[in-house]
Parts: structure tokens; C-alpha cells; sequence
């Protein structure tokens, strides 16, 4: 494939997709300020009910998706992927997911611009709007990338369901995490999960399975046939 091959393949397979995704976003956002949606009943009823012990446990489930986190746990997954792959192929696929919805969610809090909840907050507000959840998205593009590396190249189906509950059970940690300690409304990070997906479907068909030659097959088992001589004794 030509260099400009190359760019036209990637500008259809991952800027496109992308750039509708963030005109989506916008428009979502744009939408849920419009309708008033009462949301903040759901905030009051959970900072209501707020306990010590789920005070620390939802601070640990916001802080696995933490920038810091998500960005020194990307870099060492890349790094180790390509150690133990021997080619760049998952790593980037797992750099181009987390960084697109990081880049998706960046952009839209800048137009959106929505308020956070009308509850003590328990977590530093950073600058960024509420909409969409950013901790959300990244705990999706990050665990359920990392899972589906991992999956793809086991063959034990146990292995394979354990890394994907975990890998689904992490950002849902973070989706409740979030709400709980008055950071975000639920809209917020139902579509954080959304673009978290999002961004790990276009990165996997675009990167991880491009063409034939990116399916990631088991090896072959047993010893190869032997091919028979066309020849005559």
C-alpha cells in the first residue's frame, strides 16, 4: 500500500468516524441543555444517601481512571505489547483509543460547557464541563482495549471471560463512581461509556483487525501437512 494509500485508509477508518463522533457528542450535548432533563433529582437522592464506606470505596473506583493513571498505565501497556507481541500493532491501537476519546471529550466540554451537579461535590472539579464524563470514557477506551488485546490472543475461554469482566467491570466502577460522588449527571456517563466504546471499535477495525493481515489468528497446532510432489516416482 502507497503512502497516500495509506493516509486516505486511515482518514476514512479513523479521523471520519471520529469527527462524526464529536459532531454526535456536540449535538447530544447541545440537546440535554436544551431539555432540562431533572437529572439533578438523581444527584440530591445519591450525596442523600452517602455513607464513609462508600465515600473511600467510590473514591478508589473514580481514581482508577485518574489522567495520571490512564496515561502511565497506556504508556507501560504499549510498551509491554510490543515486547511481547514483537510489532506496534496493539499498542498503537490501544495509544489511538485512549487518546481519540480523550480528544472527543476535550473538545465537547469546551462547547457544551454544561454545570456540574447541584451536590457537594467530593472530588476536585477540574475545568472541564460536565458533559460528557471524561473519567468514564477513558476507563472504557483504556480497560476494554487492554481486554481486548489480551482476549484476542488467549485461547483458554475462562481467561478470556475473566479479563473481559474485569475489563467491563472497571468502568462501570468508575460510571457509578462518578455519579456517586457528585461529579457528573447520569447522562454524562452513559455517553462517556458510549464514546469510550466508540473509540475502541473504530481503533480495533481500523488498527487491530485491518485486513487479513491484521486478524489476530491462534497458532497452528500440531506439525504442518506435508505438501504432496506433483512429481511421478
Amino acid at each position: 500500500m502507497s503512502r497516500t494509500e495509506h493516509v486516505k485508509y486511515y482518514a476514512l477508518t479513523i479521523v471520519l468516524p471520529l469527527l462524526l463522533m464529536l459532531g454526535v457528542t456536540y449535538g447530544m450535548g447541545r440537546l440535554i441543555l436544551a431539555l432540562r432533563t431533572g437529572e439533578a433529582s438523581a444527584n440530591r437522592d445519591l450525596a442523600a444517601e452517602r455513607t464513609s464506606l462508600w465515600n473511600t470505596l467510590t473514591d478508589f473506583g473514580s481514581s482508577l481512571s485518574d489522567t495520571p493513571y490512564i496515561v502511565g498505565l497506556t504508556a507501560i501497556a504499549a510498551i509491554v505489547f510490543r515486547l511481547v507481541y514483537h510489532r506496534w500493532r496493539e499498542s498503537i491501537f490501544l495509544i489511538v483509543a485512549v487518546w481519540s476519546q480523550s480528544l472527543i471529550f476535550l473538545a465537547t466540554t469546551v462547547l457544551v460547557e454544561r454545570s456540574r451537579p447541584p451536590v457537594p461535590h467530593l472530588d476536585p472539579a477540574p475545568p472541564t464541563s460536565s458533559f460528557p464524563s471524561g473519567h468514564t470514557s477513558a476507563a472504557v477506551a483504556f480497560y476494554c482495549g487492554l481486554a481486548l488485546v489480551l482476549a484476542t490472543h488467549l485461547r483458554n475461554r475462562t481467561l478470556r471471560v475473566a479479563i473481559w469482566t474485569l475489563g467491563l467491570a472497571a468502568p462501570l466502577m468508575v460510571a457509578v463512581s462518578r455519579l456517586y460522588r457528585g461529579m457528573h449527571f447520569p447522562t454524562d456517563v452513559a455517553w462517556g461509556l458510549l464514546l469510550g466504546a466508540v473509540c475502541v471499535l473504530v481503533a480495533a477495525r481500523s488498527i487491530l483487525f485491518r485486513g487479513d493481515e491484521g486478524r489476530l489468528r491462534p497458532a497452528s497446532r500440531g506439525r504442518p501437512k506435508r505438501v504432496a510432489s506433483s512429481g511421478g516416482a
